[in-house]
């Protein structure tokens, strides 16, 4: 992975302006949500998952790629962006020393507009998808999302200084989209301006959609979480502890950036009860930020460093010995003849596959519904891709692998709520009520 560094000085950020750009920046509204929900789409082209963001005055939905990790909201601000209440974030302002921003626009050709302002502070916008970072200007605008009580949708706060980041990388995102919507551990990540402006638990979680034509949900905002036939997704949930690495994992930071990605630590991998040899180095992070585990919604299949990919592959292989096997499709590297495998409530009667965590006893299961990817009639391969011998991140959980299951982000905690496969319990991340408040 190439990586570019940025040095600056940075602005000290003080406890007053904190407070300050807190209380400018919350909701104005008498009405104060338990908690708030977005919709989140599955792209059939391209696997990405879509949300939007109902910005600026007036109000028009901006379509953004999810991106787990992604440390703010950034969107393409240079076309067709017309709003009366978008304000540029000045140089050494309260909103840039919250968001860490080291760098400052001092001049830019043309007249003032959005992503264009003089003496206005920067940021990196970056499209997690293809790699790539550009210089984008820090502003903040008006944002509208709707509240729910964990069951149904309610009605529609505002948040009036919502920050965000102009930016221009669109290349590989989805048809129509214009950013990325961040949700990782930043003080602008999405999640974090939430919490902050309605005093929420700095609490999210995500349930993402393997349908392409019902939609998923993130959750702002703590628990329960409803869906239909009443079935609360945030009960007895498994917790695991949230692990920072040390060194940024962005296309371009600043030295001395913490990763905003969220990263667990697997300890071992089994399939069918039995452990899979892997070179455990490669599953603790190391001082160069390499190695470990992170969650990612940007990767639609889970991507693992070349041994570990070819130890399940060996392994998963052997204990499927009575399915006939087909010629592998790309990216995968093991296929069947599904023609051959049961049927379950959780996808195909497959070998399942344990990540286990902080120790034996506490593991991440995943089964068939996960596992696999039906990529023909007749076909079905394993949904984990060979991420290369030195990756940054020796394990990418993907989007395939999280599906239909509730991932709860306590960051209060530093802990990792996980349901498993919600198929067991009769219902799917699609499940949600959108349209009723009754």
């Amino acid at each position: 992975m190439n990586k570019f560094s940025f040095t600056f000085q940075m602005a000290p950020l003080f406890h007053y302006l904190f407070l300050f750009l807190v209380s400018s920046c919350a909701a104005q509204t008498s009405f104060r949500p338990k908690a708030l929900l977005l919709p989140v789409t599955k792209d059939p082209s391209t696997l990405q998952y879509v949300t939007r963001i109902n910005q600026r005055s007036p109000l028009v939905p901006v379509p953004l790629t999810l991106d787990l990790g992604g440390q703010f909201m950034w969107a393409n601000c240079y076309t067709d962006y017309v709003s009366s209440t978008y304000r540029p974030a000045r140089c050494k302002s309260a909103q840039c020393s919250l968001a860490k921003s080291t760098a400052c626009s001092v001049e830019c050709p043309g007249a003032p507009k959005p992503g264009c302002n003089n003496n206005t502070c920067a940021l990196m916008p970056d499209n997690t998808v293809t790699r790539v970072a550009t210089i984008g200007d820090l502003g903040s605008d008006l944002v509208s999302i709707q509240s729910t009580d964990g069951k149904n949708p309610g009605q529609v706060v505002l948040v009036p200084k919502f920050l965000f980041v102009c930016g221009s990388a669109l290349d590989g995102l989805a048809r129509g989209v214009v950013g990325m919507a961040g949700l990782g551990r930043s003080p602008i990540s999405i999640p974090s301006q939430f919490s902050s402006a309605f005093s929420f638990r700095r609490i999210f979680a995500i349930c993402l959609t393997s349908s392409s034509n019902s939609p998923g949900v993130v959750f702002f905002g703590d628990g329960p979480y409803r869906f239909l036939l009443n079935t609360d997704a945030s009960s007895n949930l498994i917790y695991t502890p949230l692990i920072k690495n040390p060194v940024s994992t962005a296309s371009a930071y600043t030295q001395g950036d913490a990763s905003s990605e969220y990263f667990i630590g697997v300890k071992s991998i089994r399939i069918n009860d039995k452990i899979v040899p892997v070179n455990k180095t490669l599953l603790t992070i190391n001082r160069e930020g390499y190695g470990g585990t992170k969650i990612s919604t940007v990767n639609p299949y889970t991507v693992l460093q070349t041994s570990i990919y070819k130890a399940i592959i060996t392994a998963f292989g052997n204990a499927l010995s009575g399915v006939p096997r087909v010629a592998s499709v790309a990216p995968f590297g093991l296929c069947f003849n599904s023609t051959s495998l049961t049927s379950t409530r959780v996808g195909p009667g497959v070998p399942q596959i344990d990540l286990v965590l902080q120790n034996n006893d506490v593991f991440w299961r995943i089964f068939g519904a996960n596992s696999m990817v039906q990529v023909s009639e007749d076909v079905l391969c394993l949904g984990f891709v060979d991420g290369g011998v030195n990756p940054m991140t020796s394990i990418v959980i993907g989007g395939h692998q999280i599906e239909d299951n509730l991932l709860q982000f306590d960051l209060a905690r530093s802990r990792l709520g996980f349901s498993s496969s919600l198929l067991f319990r009769q219902t799917t991340c699609a499940n949600f009520n959108f349209t009723s408040n009754a």
